[in-house]
């Protein structure tokens, strides 16, 4: 049963046995504009994301190059277990770091990525009960820029790799990784002409 809001022609359903399922996004140009407002979704992306500093850029902006190393295609899903499928079916999370910050700082940030582990939803199974580590490989991207005269976040040659499996992970018993800890556990840093490859190994492919 559904009821028509006041005012507004919003339908308000009660819960039932039927799905809401989203359509499948398609991939936006940036040439979209918003009814009823002077502006594009190229502004809106302006607005919200011309600071690749921030962290949360940042990731996206690692996801995509891991992405686009491995061959993958479709979008980012907010809420998957991972954040990569290459095409060979490896599931790939990326967690990001880098010296440089979008705030002031008196010394470059210390380097330290952070893998914990989680619970994993599906609309049909709703969270798992147990948490767990749920990737195949796992990508450890730095912005290796020392300064922000310097900082170029769309220049593939100053981000630096670390790929190490979920088993690396796994036996170190542990969440946070400096670049110390990641070579102690044999993890070596490549650049990006070399990181699709690299994973592909690192998986087993």
């Amino acid at each position: 049963m559904c009821n028509v809001g006041l005012g507004h022609a919003v339908r308000l359903c009660a819960m039932s046995d039927d799905w809401f399922d989203p359509p499948l996004p398609g991939a936006l140009t940036g040439a979209e504009a918003f009814a009823g407002l002077d502006a594009t979704v190229n502004d809106f992306w302006s607005f919200a994301m011309s600071d690749l500093r921030m962290n949360n850029v940042r990731g996206y902006l690692a996801e995509f190059l891991v992405a686009k190393a491995v061959g993958a295609t479709g979008q980012r899903v907010e809420w998957d277990a991972y954040d990569v499928l290459s095409p060979e079916g490896v599931r790939i999370e990326v967690k990001t770091s880098g010296y440089m910050q979008s705030w002031r700082q008196r010394a470059p940030s210390r380097i330290s990525f952070t893998v914990k582990r989680a619970h994993t939803w599906s609309s049909e199974l709703g969270e798992s009960v147990e948490k767990s580590l749920n990737a195949d490989v796992y990508v450890f991207a730095l912005q290796s820029a020392g300064d922000h005269d310097s900082y170029d976040a769309l220049d593939v040659d100053q981000w630096t790799f670390y790929v190490a499996s979920l088993e690396v992970l796994e036996s170190a018993g542990m969440e946070t990784f400096s670049l110390a800890t990641l070579e102690r556990l044999g993890v070596e840093p490549v650049p990006f002409s070399a990181l699709a490859a690299i994973i592909r190994t690192t998986a087993g492919k």
